[in-house]
């Protein structure tokens, strides 16, 4: 892609078998097709090059964990979302060992769902929001992008969250149950050391225990054709309900129709 600036994906040990992949796609961290594939391929390279553990994923980009996608982009890109954006959320929510996103900034609308396709969430507390802003910013809310926060949410933080687009600093994030714990690096080791996370992908079933527990989400994210939820789709259907709806209340008022 001739318009996006590059970046990096690396990945570090901070102890054996944890896997520290942090991003660096400035200025903020958006999801393109370059990232999503950049990212699956860190995931495959842990999975089938190295013994299984756990992997955490964080920002080089202090105020950003990930301000979600370029939304013009994947709107006007085809395939975007059934061949770069589901999948890698689906690789995520059934990936074969423990996942951890340790977010050290914002983490809005995309970067949020991605977080949330983790198996646990640290915040770090110093700066930034977690938010879904499509509310903000005039999009729909996807079933394959919601459902995850209907399975992972109660419904009043579900509400406000979508309803309210709310923005949940780091305390807001614990006290809602949107994370597991506050702190920096540290605080996810300790996650995993308290948890014993290491040792729970070594049975080979870790995945496949996710993928029972989130099905109804996968269901929607690997749906292809008429199944699959398209944004222009939605945002179509509701532009010819508006119309309608102004046509039948015009013809109403010449009508002089009372209540």
């Amino acid at each position: 892609m001739k318009s996006h600036p590059g970046g990096s994906i690396v990945c570090t040990s901070p102890k054996p078998q944890v896997y520290v992949l942090t991003w660096t796609s400035p200025p903020d961290n958006r999801f393109t097709p370059a990232f999503n594939t950049a990212l699956m391929t860190a995931l495959d390279t842990i999975e089938f090059g190295h013994p299984p553990g756990v992997v955490i994923t964080t920002s080089s980009i202090s105020k950003f964990y990930s301000n979600g996608l370029d939304f013009q982009l994947a709107v006007s890109l085809p395939g975007f979302w059934e061949n770069s954006l589901y999948p890698l959320f689906r690789r995520f929510l059934t990936y074969p060992m423990p996942t951890i996103a340790l977010i050290n900034g914002h983490a809005f609308a995309g970067g949020f769902m991605l977080a949330m396709h983790h198996d646990y969430r640290v915040f770090t507390g110093t700066k930034g929001y977690l938010c879904i802003n499509e509310l903000e910013f005039g999009a729909p809310l996807l079933p394959p992008m919601s459902s995850i926060f209907r399975m992972k949410t109660t419904p009043n933080v579900y509400r406000n969250m979508v309803l309210e687009a709310r923005r949940f600093d780091a305390n807001a994030a614990l006290e809602a149950g949107l994370v597991d714990a506050v702190g920096e690096m540290n605080a996810a080791l300790s996650l995993i050391q308290e948890r014993s996370l290491i040792k729970k992908g070594s049975t080979g079933v870790y995945g496949l225990l996710k993928a029972e527990m989130y099905r109804e989400s996968i269901a929607l994210l690997t749906a292809t054709g008429k199944e699959a939820a398209k944004t222009m789709e939605i945002q179509d259907a509701e532009k010819k309900r508006k119309e309608e709806g102004a046509k039948r209340f015009k013809e109403a008022q010449g009508g002089k129709a009372k209540l």
